[in-house]
């Protein structure tokens, strides 16, 4: 059957710009989907989907006019239900039959085209038919029905139809359809609206109105031509990107337009004829930090800063606009005028909170609540400040407990300004500019700025100690904090971002390469006395109403978190599901070692000896958990009877000097491949002893020798989880 290109489209109101991108491929996507699931379209099939701020829609080539008829078999009943005694046929089977179609006017003749299959241990009587191909009308109204249905909508509107009763519910109200197969209309319907060829192009530039569709495969170019509208998604965002470079090197100088993947696409979706122009504003408004600059520009008014080749913002900014007029000073200067007030009001934010210095806000914190169950900001600060204080006393001298106590101390103040109560993306950040006001140096500055990083996936980390410590101590508290009222991440639902917490202290302490366990830093975190008076349920009271820690509570509470992070980290870093669960099984408190356990683990799993290592470890832990009572890893030589026994004990003081020297050098490597030398002696071991013997201190003596053996493979890792 001959196929031929399909073009369907959505003509509507403005769509959300930050779905639009989503919204567009949903359409096409589902679209396609359904025309292939009916037959229509074929395995050779492509689908593009176009979307632009008034439109939704999707071009597919080699549609089929029908689908091609298609063989189907049905299970009808058992025999012994749709027949009786006779072989005459139930009324239960005219029924089924009738219900599908199927002419029983002679029930003989209507029994003889059925098929007897075996089902199971029993017969039953199937249907065997040819269904003819569904038509394209018929395929595309069921496709279309189902791409408006599974469209991500954000928020759904409800209006109503020309008629002034029917109400209809879309994303935005729906003012026109197009189904062309090649040149002809698909008679089809939609959201109130029959298609046609007709379609509407830019609000102003258009050529004509409306833009008549002469076929599918001129869709494109004849919104281009005729309706001034670029219809790809895809196509006007490197149109603008091109032209944001191409009026940067009209500029000179070495400027770029700031680097914004999601400005770039949230403008897409706002333009169909993107004009870039370049505008400019008073370099007075330059004294004003520039990270407020930028973000008032982007956020409120999607214009793309212009920096020099220093990264340093200059007073030129590129707008993106939606029309082409021959003379661009009207468009330039009204953007000018609209961009002045903005920028004053941030120098203005910056003038009036300098007037105070960021230690005469903090007990304002007192005023601001940081949650119900865990007390105000005030409070939350105190406890980063005792935080800090102890890991800074761990990490450092006293000149970095003081640097972090007042970086700490100062971190949340500028919460409580009117910068960053407008803008409050600027948090920490406006704090390192009122630090510096303030006169506090470079060091306590840099520490408040930098005390939420890493703020997302791939973030910088903070760039120096001070930071690292304030950072780690904030991070700790509300992890500690929300684990303690319950708050816990669900699913995929994180409200308090625990989860980038968590990582985030784990890429800090990587970088950081302290010999201090993770513990000790858990528990610097959960010092009763810091929770006090709050809700935190790790901590009990005495007689006399002292807060009193509930041992290891946290650390059994956190720690399968934290280590379920690192190992989702791992896993993007390339490391095998295998390798990654033989080394945090152990659960290493020391994180900057778990790179060189993992390269150990890779290593030893490369030796022809691993395999049959790993599975005796894994049966030698199964012998021990068995054991009845606690196992002494300790080997009496008196005892040792079998050669085999005798031999593995042998070894294992062989292999333990050189595996001791390579364990306390950090060769992790080295201690690895030193235990393939006791592949022969373990193998020889279960090979010709029984553990269990009859005689209590030999079985004990087996029992230890094996958990000495134990002890020694599983230092570095847990080698049993590479057992196949």
């Amino acid at each position: 059957m001959t196929s031929k290109n399909l073009l369907v489209e959505l003509f509507v109101e403005e769509l959300p710009p930050k779905a639009l991108k989503k919204l567009g491929d949903a359409f096409s996507g589902v679209l396609f989907d359904q025309l292939q699931a009916q037959g229509l379209a074929g395995a050779g099939s492509q689908a593009t989907a176009y979307a632009s701020p008034r439109r939704l829609a999707a071009h597919v080539t080699a549609v089929a006019a029908q689908a091609a008829d298609k063989a189907v078999s049905q299970k009808l009943m058992p025999v012994s239900v749709g027949l009786d005694a006779a072989g005459n046929a139930t009324p239960a089977l005219l029924k089924k039959l009738a219900a599908l179609g199927a002419d029983v006017s002679d029930p003989a003749s209507a029994v003889a085209g059925l098929r007897r299959a075996p089902d199971g241990k029993a017969e039953a009587l199937f249907y065997d038919n040819t269904v003819q191909g569904a038509t394209l009308a018929e395929g595309l109204q069921k496709a279309l029905a189902e791409a408006i249905a599974k469209l991500p909508i954000p928020k759904v509107m409800t209006y109503q139809l020309a008629d002034g009763w029917t109400d209809v519910k879309f994303v935005r109200p729906a003012h026109g359809l197009v189904a062309l197969h090649g040149s002809s209309v698909v008679p089809i319907e939609a959201l109130g609206l029959k298609a046609g060829n007709a379609t509407h192009g830019h609000r102003f530039e258009a050529a004509v109105d409306p833009v008549v569709l002469k076929e599918a495969d001129s869709y494109a170019a004849t919104l281009a031509a005729e309706g001034a509208v670029i219809a790809g998604f895809d196509e006007r965002k490197a149109e603008i990107a091109r032209q944001l470079q191409a009026a940067a090197a009209r500029v000179g100088g070495g400027v770029q337009p700031i680097e914004d993947e999601a400005l770039l696409d949230e403008v897409t979706a706002l333009v169909e004829r993107p004009n870039v122009l370049v505008c400019e504003f008073e370099k007075e408004f330059l004294e004003v930090p520039q990270e407020c600059l930028i973000l008032t520009m982007k956020a409120n008014q999607k214009y793309f800063p212009l920096l020099d080749a220093q990264g340093r913002l200059t007073n030129r900014f590129l707008v993106v606009s939606n029309i082409r007029p021959a003379d661009a000073s009207a468009v330039i200067g009204g953007n000018e005028r609209v961009v002045r007030p903005r920028l004053a009001d941030a120098k203005f934010f910056f003038d009036q909170d300098r007037k105070k210095t960021l230690e005469s806000r903090v007990e304002g914190l007192a005023k601001v609540v940081y949650h119900n169950k865990l007390g105000s900001q005030w409070a939350r600060t105190e406890r980063v400040r005792a935080i800090a204080r102890g890991i800074a006393g761990v990490l450092g001298d006293e000149n970095l407990v003081k640097a972090a106590d007042k970086a700490a101390q100062l971190a949340k103040a500028d919460l409580l300004t009117d910068m960053v109560g407008e803008f409050p993306e600027l948090q920490g950040i406006m704090g390192g500019y009122y630090a510096r006001h303030d006169g506090l140096g470079e060091t306590i500055a840099l520490a408040i700025e930098d005390h939420y990083k890493p703020r997302f996936s791939g973030d910088e980390l903070p760039r120096n100690q001070a930071g690292i410590v304030v950072a780690l101590a904030d991070k700790l508290e509300t992890l500690i904090g929300m684990f303690g009222i319950g708050n816990l991440p669900s699913g995929d639902k994180d409200p308090f971002a625990l989860r980038r917490h968590a990582l985030g202290i784990i890429r800090m302490l990587l970088a950081t390469d302290t010999e201090v366990p993770l513990k000790n830093f858990l528990s610097a975190a959960s010092d009763p006395r810091l929770w006090k008076d709050t809700e935190w349920k790790f901590a009990s009271a005495d007689a006399d109403g002292n807060p009193v820690f509930i041992a290891n509570a946290v650390w059994a509470a956190v720690s399968p978190f934290f280590y379920d992070r690192l190992a989702a980290n791992l896993r993007e870093q390339g490391y095998l599901a295998t390798e990654i669960e033989a080394v945090l099984s152990l659960e290493p408190q020391r994180l900057s070692e778990i790179p060189k356990r993992l390269a150990a683990v890779r290593a030893f799993a490369a030796l022809p000896e691993a395999p049959a290592l790993a599975a005796a470890n894994k049966r030698v832990g199964n012998i021990l958990k068995k054991a009845e009572g606690a196992v002494d890893a300790r080997v009496d030589d008196a005892l040792l009877r079998e050669p085999a026994e005798q031999a593995l004990s042998d070894a294992l003081k062989s292999v333990a000097p050189q595996a001791d020297a390579a364990w306390t050098s950090g060769n992790y490597t080295a201690n690895l491949q030193a235990l393939a030398a006791l592949k022969d002696p373990v193998d020889a071991f279960f090979d010709q002893v029984m553990v269990n013997a009859e005689e209590p201190a030999l079985r004990a003596n087996r029992l230890g020798l094996l958990a000495t053996l134990h002890a020694a493979m599983n230092r570095v890792a847990d080698l049993s989880k590479l057992a196949a």
